[in-house]
């Protein structure tokens, strides 16, 4: 006797539930960043002072560990978050939602390999004998060097960011589920972001850039998780951008 095994598809979330899990991941990376930048490595590396940077690296190994393992956290939200996105945006625009997540991956790839570079003093200045050949202040301008190229190479990673935060705001504005102002806030921050195109003048307007920036965020943030989305005005959207889809269009 043949018997057919029935395999049930797991329910999918409701868009409200991927709004709120996108908001929460975005919530995670925003809170990992800015205790990272400004609590752990803002403390720990002095610009230009090669030997305070290595004597504090040394002295607050598992603190800088630390900072290193959150964030990674903040790239595997980031990089979640940008998914769910993706799927929440699309009714809006397929093509422009995958564009948006394609910047932002790419972003968040470029970003995780910048953090090789902030890893990169702990091997320099850890005593390894094959470096015994190097005097302690070539070490230290070395790793001072590395972190340096964190910097830089994080800077790429924010004009892919803010690639991915204009064409957002782009589909938040042009959708009927979520406030316009939020599309406008987050172009906004991703215009900003654009400047690291010339990382001189980001430098010299960077407080308004992040701050502009973490505005925006903030606001998505406190939307998706609070408000979540209007679900009929999304399914709604999602059914009329389906109709007009050229694969369910007849000759």
């Amino acid at each position: 006797m043949n018997t057919t095994a029935r395999i049930e598809r797991p329910a999918e979330l409701s868009p409200k539930s991927k709004a709120r899990l996108a908001g929460v991941l975005l919530l995670m990376a925003v809170l990992g960043g800015v205790a990272t930048q400004g609590f752990i490595a803002g403390r720990l590396i002095i610009g230009g002072d090669g030997a305070a940077t290595a004597h504090n690296i040394s002295t607050h190994e598992r603190l800088y560990r630390l900072g290193f393992a959150i964030y990674l956290i903040e790239m595997a939200c980031q990089i979640a978050a940008t998914v769910l996105l993706y799927d929440l945006l699309k009714p809006v625009s397929r093509s422009t939602s995958a564009l948006a997540a394609a910047f932002g991956l790419i972003g968040c790839t470029v970003k995780t390999m910048a953090r090789l570079f902030y890893l990169a003093p702990l091997l320099l200045l850890g005593g390894a004998h094959s470096l015994d050949a190097f005097e302690p202040m070539q070490l230290q301008a070395a790793a001072l060097l590395s972190l340096r190229l964190n910097y830089i190479v994080e800077t790429i990673a924010m004009v892919f960011f803010g690639l991915f935060a204009l064409l957002q705001g782009c589909l938040v504005f042009r959708s009927t589920f979520l406030p316009r102002a939020l599309g406008v806030l987050s172009a906004m921050g991703g215009l900003g972001w654009l400047i690291y195109l010339y990382e001189p003048l980001a430098l010299r307007l960077q407080p308004g850039i992040v701050g502009l920036a973490v505005i925006g965020a903030l606001a998505m943030v406190y939307w998706l998780v609070v408000k979540g989305v209007d679900e009929h005005r999304w399914r709604e959207q999602a059914s009329t951008s389906s109709s007009f889809h050229p694969l369910n269009s007849q000759a």
